[in-house]
């Protein structure tokens, strides 16, 4: 089943929201790095303790900032009114697809096409 005008409103609220959240969670990584990055070190330890928490404060907020490259898209699609059409075949994307991945831009079958055309 195809989502509805109402259902894609409440999907653009949704991915409105999770959108404020990146940008928070990017802005605090962010901050978070370059406090680590004052911090003394006193030893290797303690460098090699900073160098990963910088790593993965990184890691974490650059796949945010892909995901909220997705949110964005999506926004626009609900713009020009082509969200919740797959980009490959052209077919309505399913409500329940949308509501687990709001971001989807793909149905599931050409979704599962796409994934095995990456490995």
């Amino acid at each position: 089943m195809a989502a509805n005008k109402k259902q894609i409103m409440e999907l653009k609220e949704i991915l409105l929201q999770r959108k404020e959240d990146i940008i928070r969670h990017v802005n605090t990584s962010r901050e978070n790095i370059d406090a680590l990055k004052s911090q003394e070190c006193k030893d290797e330890l303690d460098y090699a303790e900073i160098s990963s928490d910088s790593f993965i404060e990184a890691q974490s907020a650059n796949q945010q900032l892909a995901e909220l490259t997705e949110i964005e898209a999506a926004l626009d699609r609900i713009e020009d009114e082509s969200y919740g059409i797959c980009d490959m075949c052209d077919e309505k994307i399913a409500i329940g697809r949308l509501r687990a991945k709001p971001f989807a831009k793909y149905c599931t079958p050409c979704r599962e096409i796409y994934e095995n055309e990456q490995q």
